[in-house]
């Protein structure tokens, strides 16, 4: 894993504790795909250690069917459940669970990860309690595809720097533009973290020092313009309107005490906004 890269379990275990309150799920768990290997290591509400570290087969239990089908599955009697294997009956029943739903996070159609919701009656899921799984697993879906491009290009370029030993002024900006671009449709959670590895990149948090600071948009707009793109092109790219994008420059024009877009990236590079 990439050092700059958050565990992905954290995000995986702030989902299930997130629909487990909002939708009062007494028991949630699940855990990140490993080729064709389940690994349960996240957990909350249980009350054994039975489900901690099992090892779901794919196309075993209720998970590894979901995980195979690349679609929830749900029981409403676990113990007497005609559609699935009894692999893990032990662990599963030692929880006193019957209701369980299982539903995979996909990234690239691929199972990365599974939630499991479980109530200790026969109560069936359905309406909005599925929907919060469902929710969420598309919520950490979106953001290790996010997270998993962000590893691919840092490793071109590592890759690049290694094979020309050099890297140029024109190739930092383009990656700081691309990592502000993937802020811009990440979610929420991963927003931050991504503009601050842009900021990484200028040699600085994203404050002028003798002004008050430029705003994310503001950045990102810049970011565009600085390699060239026309309004239109960076309204395109940033999902604006082009009257949105002039705005975005006259402000942070305002700020820098330029007259030009260029004279305002140039100022922004010298204070180190924008590499």
């Amino acid at each position: 894993m990439p050092l700059l890269r958050p565990r992905d379990g954290d995000a995986l275990r702030a989902e299930l504790r997130r629909v487990a309150v909002l939708g009062d799920v007494p028991v949630m768990f699940g855990g990140e795909v490993h080729g064709d290997t389940l690994l349960i290591t996240e957990y909350h509400g249980v009350r054994t250690g039975g489900l901690r570290g099992l090892a779901v087969r794919s196309n075993s239990g209720l998970g590894g069917a979901s995980m195979v089908a690349g679609r929830p599955l749900a029981v409403a009697d676990y113990r007497n459940a005609s559609s699935i294997t009894h692999d893990y009956d032990g662990p599963v029943l030692s929880e006193g669970i019957q209701s369980v739903l299982a539903v995979p996070v996909l990234v690239e159609g691929r199972a990365r990860a599974m939630l499991y919701g479980a109530y200790r009656t026969g109560a069936p899921f359905g309406g909005r309690v599925a929907d919060l799984v469902v929710e969420a697993a598309q919520r950490l879906g979106d953001e290790l595809r996010i997270r998993d491009e962000v590893d691919r290009r840092l490793r071109l370029r590592e890759a690049h720097l290694t094979t020309s030993g050099e890297v140029s002024a024109e190739q930092i900006r383009e990656v700081h533009a691309e990592l502000r671009l993937l802020a811009v449709s990440a979610p929420a959670a991963l927003q931050d973290r991504l503009r601050a590895l842009a900021d990484t990149l200028s040699g600085s948090d994203g404050a002028a020092p003798d002004g008050p600071p430029l705003t994310p948009r503001e950045l990102d707009v810049l970011a565009q313009v600085a390699l060239g793109c026309t309004n239109s092109e960076a309204a395109r790219r940033l999902s604006l309107k082009p009257e949105t994008v002039k705005s975005y420059l006259r402000s942070a024009a305002t700020k820098l005490g330029a007259r030009t877009r260029y004279e305002s990236v140039s100022k922004a590079r010298r204070l180190r906004l924008i590499p």
